[in-house]
């Protein structure tokens, strides 16, 4: 095992503690790993982070497009497509159809996968799928101050809470321009 530089840290949320018997922990690069993790001085349990995945769709119903007015931090007041961080033992399509039941009191029907959107910079995976809203029918959630279908002439580009949202959102209208359905995948910040 190497252990690091001072400057050395891992990426993610700082460990000061290991989750598995309490004791500190150092950071090193475990035999035969490539890069520097939080490693246990005790008993040596290496603490791996990895990325969060958040699952959302681009939700639509007679060509009008299903957004949130957020109600929570970050970017409280803007618009997001519904989304949000997927949960253990439920699938990508599970959690975006949970998350838009969540945030916009509305029933979808998911469908292919539209856009996977890596966020290096916060640890995270955006993962969007388009979706069908069979009934006009929603309602603000609990994280929304507002929910809404917009026409896609009318989306409020300046006011959209991530780049993954205008990214997915981007690819759902080129697909609807040109009939072709490649999935986007790519980094943002």
């Amino acid at each position: 095992m190497t252990t690091a530089s001072p400057n050395t840290r891992p990426l993610g949320r700082p460990i000061r503690f290991c989750s598995a018997c309490g004791a500190e922990v150092t950071i090193a690069r475990p035999e035969g790993d490539h890069q520097f993790r939080y490693v246990c001085t005790a008993c040596a349990e290496v603490h791996y982070e990895n990325p969060k995945v958040v699952v959302g769709c681009v939700a639509e119903h007679e060509g009008g497009i299903l957004l949130c007015k957020r109600a929570i931090p970050p970017r409280r007041g803007y618009w997001t497509l519904p989304a949000g961080f997927m949960e253990l033992g439920e699938s990508m399509s599970h959690g975006a159809a949970r998350e838009t039941r969540e945030e916009a009191c509305a029933d979808v029907t998911i469908g292919a996968l539209l856009a996977s959107v890596n966020i290096l910079s916060a640890g995270q995976v955006h993962v969007f799928f388009r979706a069908v809203l069979p009934r006009p029918e929603f309602a603000s959630g609990p994280e929304s101050l507002d929910v809404q279908l917009v026409a896609p002439n009318d989306l409020p580009w300046d006011e959209m809470a991530f780049t993954s949202n205008r990214i997915a959102l981007e690819q759902y209208l080129w697909q609807e321009r040109t009939g072709r359905r490649f999935v986007w995948t790519g980094n943002a910040l």
